[in-house]
Protein backbone atom coordinates (compact mmCIF):
# COMPACT_ATOMS: atom_id res chain seq x y z
CA UNK A 1 0.00 0.00 0.00
CA UNK A 2 1.57 3.57 -0.93
CA UNK A 3 1.66 6.76 1.13
CA UNK A 4 -0.88 7.88 -1.19
CA UNK A 5 -3.61 4.92 -0.18
CA UNK A 6 -3.18 6.00 3.58
CA UNK A 7 -4.47 9.67 4.33
CA UNK A 8 -4.78 8.41 8.20
CA UNK A 9 -0.84 7.57 8.35
CA UNK A 10 0.55 9.56 11.39
CA UNK A 11 3.83 10.47 9.89
CA UNK A 12 2.10 11.93 6.99
CA UNK A 13 -0.02 14.18 9.24
CA UNK A 14 3.10 15.13 11.26
CA UNK A 15 4.64 15.96 8.00
CA UNK A 16 1.71 18.29 6.71
CA UNK A 17 1.85 20.51 10.22
CA UNK A 18 5.58 20.82 10.07
CA UNK A 19 4.57 22.11 6.30
CA UNK A 20 2.05 24.11 7.89
CA UNK A 21 3.94 25.50 10.70
CA UNK A 22 6.84 26.65 7.77
CA UNK A 23 4.79 28.49 5.94
CA UNK A 24 3.04 29.88 8.17
CA UNK A 25 6.36 31.03 9.63
CA UNK A 26 7.18 32.61 6.60
CA UNK A 27 4.29 34.73 6.13
CA UNK A 28 4.62 35.48 9.45
CA UNK A 29 7.88 37.05 9.05
CA UNK A 30 7.33 38.77 5.94
CA UNK A 31 3.76 40.55 7.17
CA UNK A 32 6.10 43.62 8.31
CA UNK A 33 7.19 44.18 4.46
CA UNK A 34 3.57 44.26 3.19
CA UNK A 35 2.34 46.49 6.47
CA UNK A 36 2.86 49.67 7.96
CA UNK A 37 5.15 50.25 10.68
CA UNK A 38 3.62 49.51 13.87
CA UNK A 39 4.56 50.73 17.63
CA UNK A 40 1.00 51.39 19.07
CA UNK A 41 -2.36 51.56 18.01
CA UNK A 42 -3.57 54.70 16.50
CA UNK A 43 -5.41 56.99 19.40
CA UNK A 44 -7.32 58.45 16.43
CA UNK A 45 -8.81 55.06 15.63
CA UNK A 46 -10.69 54.98 18.80
CA UNK A 47 -13.67 57.38 20.80
CA UNK A 48 -11.18 58.62 23.27
CA UNK A 49 -7.60 59.36 21.92
CA UNK A 50 -5.05 58.75 24.33
CA UNK A 51 -1.56 59.76 23.36
CA UNK A 52 1.45 57.61 24.63
CA UNK A 53 -0.68 55.23 27.14
CA UNK A 54 1.68 54.67 30.01
CA UNK A 55 1.20 50.86 29.82
CA UNK A 56 2.93 50.76 26.54
CA UNK A 57 6.51 50.27 25.98
CA UNK A 58 8.87 52.79 23.82
CA UNK A 59 8.89 52.08 20.79
CA UNK A 60 12.61 50.52 20.21
CA UNK A 61 11.14 47.68 22.53
CA UNK A 62 9.64 46.16 19.43
CA UNK A 63 12.79 45.64 18.00
CA UNK A 64 12.14 42.25 19.64
CA UNK A 65 10.44 40.85 16.79
CA UNK A 66 12.93 40.99 14.41
CA UNK A 67 14.66 38.10 16.68
CA UNK A 68 11.25 36.19 17.10
CA UNK A 69 10.91 36.14 13.30
CA UNK A 70 14.22 35.23 12.99
CA UNK A 71 14.24 32.41 15.50
CA UNK A 72 10.68 31.18 14.70
CA UNK A 73 11.47 30.54 11.35
CA UNK A 74 14.79 28.61 12.33
CA UNK A 75 12.05 26.64 14.61
CA UNK A 76 10.11 25.71 11.70
CA UNK A 77 12.70 24.79 9.29
CA UNK A 78 14.43 22.59 11.88
CA UNK A 79 11.26 20.93 12.75
CA UNK A 80 10.50 20.19 9.19
CA UNK A 81 13.67 18.54 8.27
CA UNK A 82 15.11 16.92 11.29
CA UNK A 83 12.01 15.98 13.42
CA UNK A 84 9.05 16.35 11.16
CA UNK A 85 8.05 12.98 12.30
CA UNK A 86 8.61 13.11 15.44
CA UNK A 87 5.65 13.10 18.71
CA UNK A 88 7.24 15.11 20.81
CA UNK A 89 7.72 18.19 18.35
CA UNK A 90 4.12 17.40 17.04
CA UNK A 91 2.46 17.83 19.92
CA UNK A 92 1.97 21.62 20.15
CA UNK A 93 2.03 22.29 16.33
CA UNK A 94 -1.43 23.09 15.76
CA UNK A 95 -1.41 25.54 18.17
CA UNK A 96 1.80 26.95 16.84
CA UNK A 97 0.06 27.33 13.15
CA UNK A 98 -2.73 28.75 14.62
CA UNK A 99 -0.98 31.41 16.06
CA UNK A 100 1.37 32.27 13.06
CA UNK A 101 -1.44 32.04 10.92
CA UNK A 102 -3.29 34.93 12.55
CA UNK A 103 0.03 36.58 13.38
CA UNK A 104 0.45 36.61 9.52
CA UNK A 105 -2.46 39.32 9.19
CA UNK A 106 -2.15 40.80 12.63
CA UNK A 107 -0.27 44.19 11.38
CA UNK A 108 -2.69 44.84 8.61
CA UNK A 109 -5.45 44.15 11.15
CA UNK A 110 -4.11 46.57 13.69
CA UNK A 111 -4.02 49.74 11.41
CA UNK A 112 -7.48 49.74 10.95
CA UNK A 113 -9.53 47.48 14.04
CA UNK A 114 -7.48 48.07 17.47
CA UNK A 115 -10.91 45.71 18.71
CA UNK A 116 -10.51 42.95 16.49
CA UNK A 117 -6.67 42.87 16.75
CA UNK A 118 -6.97 43.04 20.54
CA UNK A 119 -9.06 39.57 20.59
CA UNK A 120 -6.43 38.32 17.77
CA UNK A 121 -3.29 38.85 19.65
CA UNK A 122 -5.22 36.99 22.30
CA UNK A 123 -5.92 34.10 20.19
CA UNK A 124 -1.92 34.13 19.19
CA UNK A 125 -1.08 34.19 22.45
CA UNK A 126 -3.49 31.15 23.42
CA UNK A 127 -1.35 29.01 20.61
CA UNK A 128 2.00 30.12 21.33
CA UNK A 129 1.23 28.69 24.70
CA UNK A 130 -0.35 25.78 23.77
CA UNK A 131 3.10 25.08 21.85
CA UNK A 132 5.15 26.33 24.65
CA UNK A 133 3.26 23.93 26.95
CA UNK A 134 4.07 20.80 25.05
CA UNK A 135 7.55 21.91 24.43
CA UNK A 136 10.20 18.98 24.23
CA UNK A 137 12.69 18.89 27.13
CA UNK A 138 15.27 18.27 23.85
CA UNK A 139 16.17 20.85 21.40
CA UNK A 140 15.85 23.64 23.70
CA UNK A 141 17.55 26.27 21.25
CA UNK A 142 15.24 25.24 18.66
CA UNK A 143 11.86 24.83 19.96
CA UNK A 144 11.39 26.21 23.81
CA UNK A 145 13.55 28.90 23.52
CA UNK A 146 12.32 30.61 20.51
CA UNK A 147 8.98 29.76 21.33
CA UNK A 148 9.63 30.90 24.92
CA UNK A 149 10.73 34.21 23.44
CA UNK A 150 7.73 34.78 21.36
CA UNK A 151 5.04 33.33 24.03
CA UNK A 152 6.67 35.76 26.26
CA UNK A 153 6.43 39.10 24.63
CA UNK A 154 2.95 38.07 23.15
CA UNK A 155 1.95 37.47 26.97
CA UNK A 156 3.35 41.56 27.31
CA UNK A 157 1.66 42.59 24.34
CA UNK A 158 -1.51 41.42 24.69
CA UNK A 159 -2.21 42.94 27.93
CA UNK A 160 -0.77 46.13 26.51
CA UNK A 161 -3.18 45.67 23.43
CA UNK A 162 -6.31 45.25 25.84
CA UNK A 163 -5.16 48.57 28.15
CA UNK A 164 -4.95 50.46 24.87
CA UNK A 165 -8.41 49.42 23.83
CA UNK A 166 -9.71 49.94 27.46
CA UNK A 167 -8.26 53.47 27.55
CA UNK A 168 -9.74 54.32 23.64
CA UNK A 169 -12.97 53.22 24.80
CA UNK A 170 -13.26 55.32 28.34
CA UNK A 171 -12.97 51.85 30.50
CA UNK A 172 -11.22 53.33 32.89
CA UNK A 173 -8.73 56.35 33.44
CA UNK A 174 -5.48 55.71 31.63
CA UNK A 175 -3.85 55.34 35.15
CA UNK A 176 -6.18 52.53 36.54
CA UNK A 177 -6.10 50.44 33.15
CA UNK A 178 -2.26 50.77 33.32
CA UNK A 179 -2.11 49.53 36.80
CA UNK A 180 -5.05 47.19 36.05
CA UNK A 181 -2.74 45.73 32.45
CA UNK A 182 0.63 45.76 34.50
CA UNK A 183 -0.70 43.61 37.37
CA UNK A 184 -2.46 41.38 34.64
CA UNK A 185 0.64 40.82 32.54
CA UNK A 186 2.70 40.16 35.73
CA UNK A 187 0.31 37.58 37.16
CA UNK A 188 0.67 35.52 34.13
CA UNK A 189 3.52 36.02 33.16
CA UNK A 190 5.19 35.00 36.98
CA UNK A 191 2.92 32.12 37.32
CA UNK A 192 3.54 30.88 33.54
CA UNK A 193 7.71 31.85 34.34
CA UNK A 194 7.42 29.61 37.12
CA UNK A 195 6.01 26.88 35.82
CA UNK A 196 7.63 26.71 32.25
CA UNK A 197 11.02 26.72 33.36
CA UNK A 198 12.34 28.32 29.71
CA UNK A 199 14.29 31.51 30.33
CA UNK A 200 13.08 33.02 27.36
CA UNK A 201 9.44 33.66 28.50
CA UNK A 202 10.42 36.18 31.44
CA UNK A 203 13.62 37.97 29.47
CA UNK A 204 10.47 38.61 27.04
CA UNK A 205 8.43 39.79 28.84
CA UNK A 206 11.02 41.43 31.23
CA UNK A 207 12.20 43.89 28.06
CA UNK A 208 8.95 44.71 27.60
CA UNK A 209 8.67 46.04 31.28
CA UNK A 210 11.71 47.98 31.06
CA UNK A 211 10.07 49.40 27.84
CA UNK A 212 7.26 50.68 29.96
CA UNK A 213 9.48 51.95 32.58
CA UNK A 214 11.24 53.96 29.89
CA UNK A 215 7.66 55.17 28.58
CA UNK A 216 6.88 56.66 32.75
CA UNK A 217 10.15 57.24 33.90
CA UNK A 218 10.29 57.26 37.95
CA UNK A 219 6.25 57.38 38.66
CA UNK A 220 4.54 54.83 40.82
CA UNK A 221 3.95 52.74 36.93
CA UNK A 222 7.36 52.57 35.85
CA UNK A 223 8.88 51.71 39.41
CA UNK A 224 6.48 48.85 39.83
CA UNK A 225 7.13 47.80 36.36
CA UNK A 226 11.00 48.00 36.90
CA UNK A 227 10.05 45.59 40.03
CA UNK A 228 8.31 42.99 38.36
CA UNK A 229 11.08 43.31 35.54
CA UNK A 230 13.73 42.03 38.33
CA UNK A 231 11.66 39.31 39.36
CA UNK A 232 11.51 37.85 35.98
CA UNK A 233 14.99 38.38 35.21
CA UNK A 234 15.60 36.51 38.74
CA UNK A 235 13.02 33.14 37.11
CA UNK A 236 15.38 33.52 33.94
CA UNK A 237 18.23 33.14 35.67
CA UNK A 238 17.05 30.90 37.66
CA UNK A 239 16.19 28.92 34.78
CA UNK A 240 19.75 29.18 33.06
CA UNK A 241 21.33 27.85 36.25
CA UNK A 242 18.97 25.14 36.09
Amino acid sequence: MTDLERPDDPQDTAKLKAVLVLVAAIAFALSPFVAPPFSGFDPAQMPVAVENPPIQPAGYAFSIWGVIYLWLLAHAGFGLVRRDTARDWDTGRWGLFLSLAVGASWLSVATMAPVTATVLIWVMLVGALWALLRAPSRDRWWNALPLGLYAGWLTAASCVALGSVLMGYGVGSPAAVGWAMLALALILSITLAMRLHTPAYPLAVAWALVGIVVTNGATALGIAAGLGAAALLALAVRDIRA
